[in-house]
């Protein structure tokens, strides 16, 4: 493997596991009804905060696994926009602005977008659309 390589997967395993991590935590800590009750709140259907934890979940393990690699970061980049525009983008730019700015989602985008665009790398699992 080389440095490209190596890089390519901490990017993907680093990325997915904050993914999950953030699953997790609307899954088991705000709980799916919270999670739903939270998404009507900003005026879309519940039901787009259990797309959000699939999409999270499934996309998140796809990175880590190397699993369709480009398919599931670009798949994610229409989540983290629409974390900007519904949630983040009205506090400003700064992550530490009341209720955090949009600058660390617009991280995950540019990463998701590198992602899709240098691929899984050669320690996928299944590097099929990698």
């Amino acid at each position: 493997m080389t440095a490209f390589d190596y890089a390519a997967l901490l990017l993907r395993v680093s990325v997915g596991g904050l993914f999950l991590a953030h699953a997790y935590l609307k899954y088991f800590v705000f709980t799916p009804k919270g999670t739903t009750d939270y998404f009507q709140s900003l005026g879309v259907p519940g039901y787009f905060g259990l797309i959000a934890i699939a999409a999270e979940t499934a996309g998140g393990l796809g990175l880590i696994f190397g699993v369709a690699t480009r398919l599931a970061a670009i798949l994610l980049i229409p989540l983290m926009l629409g974390t900007i525009v519904l949630v983040h983008g009205k506090n400003g730019f700064w992550f530490t602005n009341a209720g955090g700015g949009w600058e660390y989602p617009a991280l995950w985008v540019v990463c998701l977008i590198i992602i899709a665009l240098i691929g899984s790398g050669q320690a996928a699992l299944w590097p099929i659309w990698g």
